[in-house]
C-alpha cells in the first residue's frame, strides 16, 4: 500500500505504517495543485517588493533587518546551517521518518509558499529509506522545532548526516548514490520547513499508539492479578458503572466483565467479599480516565498533523505572521499522556506489592514455596517501585515552564520537545512495570484452588510457554524480558475483544 499525502487525511495509523513499516508515500493531485497555487502567490509577493518575514528579512529578533534580493536564497541556506545546533543522543529512525512525513503533509496544505520539489525530495528520501541523523535536544517547541527540523533540512542539502544500513554517513554520499540531487532551498522554504511542531507531533503520534497498546495489554495483566488476589467483580456491575457518565470507565468495566467471564475463582470471592482495595475495585475508574486522556490527545494529534504550522502564511495576495508554530497543544498532549501513564504504573505497582505481601494476598510470601530459603519475586516489586518513581519525576510537565529565546522576541515557548522525549521513557518504564505484573500475576494464580476465567487462563498459558512457574530462585530479568517480547508481539492481547480501546 501507499500513503497518499493530501494535507488533510493523515492519521496516526498511516504515520505508523510509514515510520515503522516503511510503506511508500506519494503526493496527491489535490496537494500538488494547492502547493503550486501557494507558490505562485509567494512569487507575486516577492516581485511586488513587499517586506515578508523570513523571505527578505532576518529571523527572530532580527526581523527588521532587510535582506537584499540577490541574497534571499542564501538566507535560507544560512538559516538551516545556523539552526543545525542539536545535541545529545540521536533520535530513533522511526521518529525521524514520522517527522519527514508530517512535515511533507503540512507543507502540502497550500499556505506555505514552497515549491513542489521540496516535498517530493522528502518523499523520495522516505521511499528510498534515507533517514537523516537528528539529535534529541535543542527545541523549545515554539517558532517550531527548529533544531530537529534543521538537521533534516541539512541532510537534504547534502551537508548533514544520514543513516546508511546502520552506519552514519555524510548525506551527500547517500543522496548521490540513490540518484537524489541535494536540495537548494528557495525563498521562504528554509523557514517554512523548520518552523513547525513536527518533532513533537511525530514523537507523540508514535508514542500515543504505543500507549493505547500498553493500556490494552495492561487490562490483561490486571486480570491476572485480579484472579491471583481473589477479587470480586461486583464493582464492575454494569448498572452501577453506568451511573457515572465517563466513556472510558464504561469501556474498561465492560472489558473486565468480558475477560473475567466464567471465573469460578472470582465468583466464589464475589459471594463472600464485600469489597476490594482500590487497586482492584477502581480499575475501571483509573484505567478509564487514562483511556479518556489518550482519546483526547489523539484528537489533538489528528488535528495537528493535518495543520499548517509554519510562519508566515500566504493566501492569495495576503500574508500573515501568525503563531501556529507554537507547540502548546501537542506539548500539553505529551504531558497529559505522561501523567496518565505514570498513574497507570502507580496502580499496577500497588497490585504487584499486594501480591508479594502474604498478609494482604493470602498467597505464599513473595509468591514462592519455601520462602526464606527462596526470596522469590521480592525484587521485581522493588524494580516496579523504582520505575514508578522515575516516571513520577519524568511526569512533571515541561510545558509548565517557559524560557524566553531570541532576545525576548520569542518570549513564551512550550518546551514541548522535552515533554515528548520524556514520554518516550515513561512508555518504556510502563512497559516494564506491566511485564512485572504479568510475571507475578501468572505466578500468583499457581496457588489458587478454583479455576480462573478461560481468557485469563489463556494469558497465563501464553506466558507459561516462555516463562515456567517459579519453584526456586532464578534470575528474573530474563523472564521479564521474555514477557516484554510477548507484549510487543501482540500475543498477550490477540484474543481480547475485537474492538479497540479507543
Amino acid at each position: 500500500m501507499t500513503v497518499s499525502i493530501d494535507g488533510s487525511s493523515l492519521t496516526i495509523e498511516k504515520t505508523l505504517r510509514v515510520a515503522r513499516g516503511f510503506e511508500s508515500v506519494s503526493l496527491s493531485q489535490v496537494a500538488e495543485e494547492n502547493i503550486e497555487r501557494s507558490h505562485r502567490s509567494l512569487t507575486d509577493l516577492i516581485q511586488s517588493g513587499k517586506m515578508v518575514y523570513g523571505v527578505n528579512t532576518g529571523f527572530g529578533s532580527l526581523l527588521n533587518v532587510r535582506i537584499s534580493r540577490e541574497k534571499e536564497k542564501d538566507l535560507q541556506a544560512n538559516l538551516i546551517r545556523s539552526h543545525s545546533a542539536g545535541v545529545g543522543d540521536k533520535l530513533d529512525s522511526e521518529y525521524v521518518r514520522a517527522m519527514m512525513l508530517i512535515r511533507a503533509n503540512s507543507l502540502s496544505i497550500g499556505y506555505s509558499g514552497v515549491r513542489k520539489e521540496l516535498i517530493t525530495t522528502l518523499i523520495d528520501m522516505l521511499n528510498k529509506k534515507i533517514v537523516p541523523v537528528v539529535p534529541q535536544f535543542g527545541s523549545v517547541g515554539a517558532s517550531g522545532d527548529l533544531a530537529p527540523l534543521a538537521h533534516i533540512a541539512l541532510a537534504m542539502m547534502g551537508e548533514g548526516e544520514v543513516y546508511d544500513n546502520g552506519t552514519v554517513r555524510p548525506s551527500i554520499e547517500v543522496l548521490e548514490r540513490e540518484g537524489i540531487s541535494p536540495y537548494s532551498f528557495a525563498e521562504k522554504e528554509g523557514v517554512a520547513f523548520i518552523n513547525g511542531t513536527t518533532a513533537i507531533s511525530a514523537i507523540l503520534s508514535l508514542e500515543l499508539a504505543k500507549s493505547f497498546h500498553l493500556l490494552r495489554t495492561s487490562v490483561n495483566s490486571a486480570a491476572l492479578s485480579f484472579e491471583a488476589l481473589r477479587g470480586t467483580d461486583r464493582a464492575f456491575t454494569a448498572w452501577a458503572i453506568e451511573t457515572r457518565k465517563h466513556y472510558g470507565q464504561k469501556e474498561i468495566a465492560s472489558e473486565f466483565r468480558d475477560i473475567l467471564l466464567g471465573s469460578k475463582n472470582v465468583k466464589a470471592s464475589s459471594e463472600t467479599k464485600i469489597q476490594d482495595a482500590y487497586s482492584l475495585r477502581c480499575i475501571p475508574q483509573v484505567y478509564g480516565a487514562v483511556l479518556d486522556t489518550l482519546n483526547y490527545v489523539k484528537s489533538v494529534v489528528q488535528n495537528e498533523i493535518n495543520s499548517v504550522t509554519d510562519n508566515p502564511l500566504i493566501k492569495g495576495n495576503d500574508y500573515v505572521s501568525v503563531g501556529n508554530f507554537h507547540g502548546e497543544p501537542v506539548a500539553f498532549g505529551c504531558d497529559f499522556v505522561s501523567i496518565a501513564l505514570t498513574d497507570l504504573g502507580n496502580i499496577i505497582e500497588r497490585r504487584i506489592a499486594r501480591m508479594v505481601d502474604s498478609n494482604l494476598s493470602g498467597l505464599p510470601p513473595f509468591l514462592v514455596e519455601n520462602s526464606g530459603y527462596n526470596s522469590g519475586y521480592m525484587i521485581p516489586q522493588y524494580v516496579a517501585a523504582s520505575l514508578c518513581n522515575m516516571n513520577k519525576v519524568l511526569s512533571y510537565p515541561s510545558s509548565a515552564d517557559s524560557i524566553p529565546t531570541s532576545a525576548n522576541q520569542e518570549d513564551h515557548v512550550s518546551m514541548g520537545m522535552n515533554s515528548a522525549l520524556k514520554l518516550i521513557q515513561i512508555n518504556k518504564n510502563l512497559e516494564r512495570i506491566i511485564a512485572i505484573e504479568f510475571l507475578l500475576g501468572s505466578q500468583g494464580t499457581e496457588f489458587l484452588t478454583l479455576p480462573i476465567a478461560p481468557k485469563v487462563q489463556k494469558v497465563k498459558e501464553i506466558i507459561r510457554d516462555k516463562v515456567p512457574k517459579l519453584t526456586h530462585d532464578r534470575p528474573s530479568y530474563n523472564d521479564i524480558n521474555k514477557i516484554i517480547d510477548l507484549m510487543e508481539s501482540g500475543k498477550l492481547t490477540s484474543f481480547s475483544n475485537e474492538r479497540d480501546l479507543q
